[in-house]
């Protein structure tokens, strides 16, 4: 199924906000948004525009390290994002960097799997 521009950051936006409520249920209380379902919606908005706009300049800048460590530098950069999300909507909690990096690698596997599951209907 094709997809314009606006559609598919729509998915990336819901994707992301499934990702963090995944997240915050298995992390516990490492990830808190008050249990407040406005508090998923805008982080994933936030995180979603982190993912088009700031990730693609990190990837680059970190490039050495990513084809280095095989692309396990990747996983640092998704916490970085995750951790950039809750200091810019303090809404979110994120405890510390560990919790962001789990966040993000629960996040990337719910991308995963719902684009997997997407690209066949």
């Amino acid at each position: 199924m094709k997809r314009g521009p606006l559609g598919r950051f729509i998915l990336r936006w819901f994707v992301c906000g499934l990702g963090i409520w995944i997240a915050a249920g298995i992390l516990g209380q490492r990830i808190n948004y008050d249990s407040r379902i406005g508090v998923i919606i805008i982080a994933g908005f936030i995180l979603a525009l982190v993912n088009v706009i700031i990730k693609p300049v990190v990837v680059i800048l970190s490039l050495p390290a990513i084809l280095f460590s095989l692309g396990l530098f990747m996983i640092v950069i998704n916490g970085l994002m995750v951790l950039l999300v809750s200091k810019v909507y303090s809404s979110l909690h994120v405890t510390n960097f560990g919790a962001a990096m789990l966040a993000g690698m629960v996040i990337g596997l719910v991308n995963y799997l719902v684009t997997a599951i997407l690209e066949d209907i």
